[in-house]
């Protein structure tokens, strides 16, 4: 692998095996990238986190509007996004509660949205946050409706912790990811060139091909409870650079790497 960009077919694996932050891992002289931006669902929190928070406010609502206990209901849809993963959870709900879906499924999915969820970062965010702002300036690029990913990035407490972040859902929906638009974006915030700056994120379904296509290196996290986890890249195209199954290893991966 180079710095040009071209797709790989398959990205390498990274490991630290000791998961140690060195103090030496990290200088202004060895540094690899000029910038670090960074996905933000299941890469600095568990997206699973943002669905049950959601989940709960959701089944209080449904104990104040349709008099059903609310930990039933939360029992009832937690079971139901185990057994389906196709996002007919409420319809499938109503139903075996005998409820109309056209009357109830909109206001059930506003409440999903625009509730003020309870979030908490991976316990390697911080800590790798810090040492990278020493060396590197350090970015966000998310998907989703505009709203609810800045609720989310509220409640992570990590607003503080970045030069820029690009809700890429400003820019309209055609530029979400794999939209070149808000990496474009993020890079002219952060006043950098696509090939000092590596984004790392979890789905290979979205996350790496706008990146790559503009020249930056890219990252794949695979978290042992990201909701992506399992999938398998499908092209070339798509493919991250490099695998890290924590951003500990990206410590080590900049020094590693170095030019």
């Amino acid at each position: 692998m180079g710095t040009s960009g071209r797709p790989d077919s398959t990205s390498r694996e990274f490991h630290n095996p000791k998961g140690e932050i060195r103090s030496e891992e990290i200088s202004e002289k060895n540094v690899r990238w000029l910038a670090v931006v960074f996905d933000l669902d299941d890469t600095l929190f568990p997206e699973r986190q943002f669905v049950d928070s959601g989940m709960r406010a959701v089944a209080d609502w449904g104990e104040q509007v349709l008099q059903i206990p609310a930990e039933t209901t939360l029992d009832e849809l937690r079971g139901l996004i185990e057994q389906h993963a196709d996002g007919r959870t409420f319809n499938r709900w109503l139903a075996n509660h005998h409820l109309d879906p056209e009357e109830w499924v909109h206001p059930m999915v506003q409440v999903y949205r625009k509730h003020e969820p309870t979030l908490t970062p991976y316990d390697d965010v911080s800590p790798v946050l810090q040492k990278l702002r020493r060396t590197c300036r350090l970015g966000v690029v998310t998907d989703g409706y505009l709203e609810v990913q800045q609720r989310k990035m509220a409640a992570t407490g990590l607003e503080d912790r970045f030069d820029a972040i690009v809700y890429s859902d400003e820019l309209g929906r055609d530029a979400w990811k794999p939209s070149t638009k808000p990496f474009e974006l993020v890079l002219q915030r952060l006043g950098v060139a696509p090939d000092e700056a590596v984004y790392v994120g979890d789905n290979p379904t979205k996350d790496f091909r706008g990146a790559r296509q503009l020249g930056m290196e890219t990252i794949r996290i695979r978290r042992p409870d990201g909701l992506y986890g399992h999938l398998k890249t499908a092209c070339p195209e798509d493919a991250p650079h490099w695998q890290i199954a924590t951003l500990t290893e990206l410590v080590s991966l900049m020094e590693d790497t170095r030019a």
